[in-house]
């Protein structure tokens, strides 16, 4: 994918999935902004981004935080006077069940998850229809199409940014910029390598092509879709699940 030229904001980007796609973007040729809340550990993104070519700045925001979300678009802008890409993929979870779940939990995913996801669209979305185009991809998940038990609030998040991504698709469009959503399934991050290897057993049964999947399975698909290649491609929901969700 030609991304040569293109700024890219990446929230969420000091580990896992969010490394995986900032570092793929910049493989691509893109300018990338890391962001995350931990400084130190962005900046070590960032060192390592710049390795592979690409010209970075490190950012520390909470996009939970309007101000926040406002002030990463704004330095990016300082830096490059545009922004092409936004991947909103900023996410936490506080897995329990509802009958147990707090309030605090709830609130807290859901501010960061979804609202974090609109705070950047909103303080992005006036520099796109300026430049008269622009890519907004949201990471989601399966757990969004299908729930979970003991995720409420995290299967929530997700559900809600489908919702969002299809809104701000139709209401973004006249100004040729994309909106759209990857939903990843099981993933290797440092969270499934933790499980026991009968449990990780047992997910690769429920998944047809028999694996779990890669956080570069995640990458390549949303480098795909902001490049020209997805250019007539915009409210879609993008599965990267093995065929988990089939049928």
């Amino acid at each position: 994918m030609d991304l040569k030229g293109k700024i890219a904001i990446v929230t969420g980007s000091s580990k896992g999935i969010g490394m995986a796609i900032i570092q793929e973007l910049a493989r691509c040729g893109a300018n990338v902004v890391v962001s995350g809340r931990n400084l130190e550990r962005i900046k070590q993104v960032q060192n390592e981004v710049e390795k592979i070519g690409a010209e970075a700045i490190a950012v520390a925001a909470d996009v939970s935080d309007l101000e926040q979300a406002s002030n990463l678009v704004n330095k990016t802008l300082e830096k490059w006077e545009r922004v092409d890409i936004l991947v909103n993929n900023a996410g936490i979870t506080r897995d329990n069940l509802i009958m147990r779940m707090s309030a605090e939990d709830w609130n807290e995913v859901l501010q960061t998850n979804l609202t974090g996801a609109f705070n950047c669209i909103k303080s992005v979305t006036r520099q796109m229809m300026k430049q008269r185009g622009g890519c907004i991809i949201n990471i989601t998940s399966v757990v969004g199409l299908m729930g979970n038990a003991g995720q409420a609030n995290y299967a929530a998040s997700k559900a809600g940014i489908i919702g969002l991504t299809k809104s701000v698709a139709r209401e973004l469009c006249s100004r040729s910029i994309t909106c759209n959503a990857v939903a990843p399934g099981y993933i290797e991050t440092e969270m499934t390598g933790r499980l026991d290897e009968k449990i990780k057993e047992n997910l690769k049964l429920q998944i047809p092509l028999g694996r779990i999947g890669s956080v570069g399975d995640v990458a390549k698909v949303v480098a795909f879709l902001a490049s020209e290649n997805a250019s007539y491609i915009t409210g879609q929901v993008i599965n990267v699940d093995g065929g988990l969700l089939i049928g």
